[in-house]
């Protein structure tokens, strides 16, 4: 569950639930103070309107006491001047927040109260005013604020008198003293509870996939990466974790990119340590022998020299191969492209390179099936690379003793196809798909006589991907391959078609 919705949650919890639970608990605890004042006090019929008022509900308790002191009234008043008598009903009285007054004539005889009581006594009702069956009371307001009941008297010697049940405005029985209690208590357990629960369920939600991310950012911190970082939940913090995860995924394909690069770059100064030891050490002999006589003839003389020649040009080719591979690794090819002549170009190229063929015993042919108008726009030193190194691909694997190399240009629609066929040893099916790939070879052993950095197909593809073409190959084992790379042909476009977006 979203963070969100439960938040949207919590927030309508916290004010729905406390309110029905503190509105059970008040139904329950006044149906049990209710039931106290009818079985304590006798009161009868008691509503929750009767207990909210506290007047109300004191002239209802009040009730039995007052038909008593009526009934007393009637037989003995003169009971009222004895003090015994006073206290005793007084003490009955402050149970309920009530006193009694007694009046003999205008003068005060007996005050159950220890305030001052001056300005009620001069309010209370005159002897008479009260009906003698009536137990409603009355009401005085201004300063002082009381209920009074009273009852009157007539004492032995013909004099007149009053007693007065006097309760205050602010006075409550223990039954709604404790309700108050009770509720107070209750509504602050029902807070308490329901914020705990409430807090308890969103910290599991949000703690648990929490516990989970802090132990795989420890992993991580540590350089461990062999983890899974499960998150099966769909709120904010397991979508963090999600994520999380796919970072993880992300470091993991990247260390093993990194150490596949190491790998790679090892691999190439190995290979092109062991591919420049051969032609040293054969430089190192010829000027050995030069320099002990052994070349004693203008023939061997000359001989010796160009073979140092050719091995000083073959070291070259490696240096520049992997000056050319840093290149590539950092996107720096430098490339001037030009517009260039598909027939006059070729025939250069293959004019160039057959020579050194010719010296190899490799028979050269090419044959141009295009417009000889046909012009492309190319990178002439970079596209001569790719010859090159397909060329210098297919003599390292010659395996016949009559081997040939063919170069066809075709025209293909808006491309220039070129195929440069060999009968040499093939490729298998299986390393096809991965001859461009860098440092693959087919023969991984470096004890094969063709060496190799294991870049120089690696590079073809990239100057060929760059101008915007595609390359591939097809081969048989043991009978030999073809290369194919196509090249876009370059078209004018007419004036008029230039000036229709004006």
């Amino acid at each position: 569950m979203k963070l969100k919705t439960r938040l949207i949650i919590t927030f309508f919890t916290i004010i729905f639930v406390p309110l029905a639970l503190t509105g059970l608990a008040l139904l329950g605890f006044t149906h049990f103070q209710l039931q106290s004042l009818e079985d304590e006090f006798g009161v009868t019929n008691a509503t929750y309107s009767s207990l909210g008022n506290s007047i109300q509900l004191i002239n209802s308790v009040t009730t039995q006491y007052f038909e008593q002191m009526q009934e007393v009234a009637r037989e003995n008043p003169d009971q009222f001047l004895d003090q015994d008598y006073q206290e005793e009903w007084n003490s009955r009285l402050e149970e309920f927040a009530s006193y009694l007054i007694v009046r003999k004539g205008d003068e005060l005889v007996y005050c159950g109260s220890s305030s001052d009581i001056r300005k009620l006594f001069t309010e209370l009702p005159a002897y008479g005013d009260s009906q003698e069956q009536s137990d409603r009371g009355t009401y005085i307001g201004k300063d002082v604020q009381a209920f009074v009941k009273q009852i009157d008297l007539e004492f032995s010697n013909s004099e007149s008198g009053s007693a007065f049940i006097i309760t205050g405005v602010g006075a409550t029985v223990p039954q709604l003293r404790t309700l108050t209690r009770d509720m107070l208590l209750a509504i602050i357990v029902i807070l308490v509870v329901t914020g705990g629960l409430l807090s308890a369920w969103i910290y599991n939600g949000i703690s648990t996939p929490m516990k989970k991310l802090k132990l795989a950012t420890q992993n991580i911190k540590e350089g461990n990466l062999d983890f899974v970082l499960e998150a099966t939940g769909d709120d904010e913090i397991s979508e963090l974790c999600r994520d999380f995860e796919e970072m993880r995924k992300r470091l993991v394909e990247t260390s093993e990119e990194k150490m596949a690069y190491d790998k790679e770059n090892r691999e190439l100064i190995s290979n092109i340590s062991h591919d420049l030891k051969t032609p040293i050490t054969a430089v190192k002999g010829y000027v050995e022998g030069i320099m002990d006589g052994v070349a004693d003839t203008p023939e061997k003389m000359d001989k010796y020299i160009r073979t140092i020649y050719n091995k000083a040009n073959e070291m070259d080719r490696l240096i520049n191969e992997l000056t050319f591979y840093s290149k590539i690794d950092t996107n720096r090819i430098p490339y001037t492209f030009n517009k260039i002549n598909v027939a006059d170009y070729f025939e250069d190229c293959v004019e160039e390179v057959g020579l050194d063929l010719e010296a190899k015993g490799i028979e050269l042919s090419y044959i141009n099936y295009a417009d000889r108008d046909i012009v492309v726009i190319a990178d002439a030193e970079q596209l001569k690379r790719v010859i090159n190194n397909i060329i210098s691909n297919s003599v390292k694997y010659m395996d016949k003793k009559k081997g040939f190399i063919n170069i066809r240009v075709k025209d293909v629609g808006d491309f220039i196809q070129v195929e440069i066929e060999d009968n040499g040893k093939g490729i298998a099916a299986k390393d096809l798909p991965n001859i461009f790939d860098r440092f693959y070879r087919t023969d991984a052993s470096r004890n094969s006589s063709q060496g190799g950095s294991g870049i120089g197909l690696s590079i073809v593809r990239k100057i060929i991907e760059d101008h915007g073409g595609k390359i591939w190959a097809s081969s048989k084992l043991g009978a030999g391959t073809i290369m194919f790379f196509v090249l876009r042909k370059y078209q004018e476009v007419p004036v008029h078609e230039q000036n229709s977006d004006y």
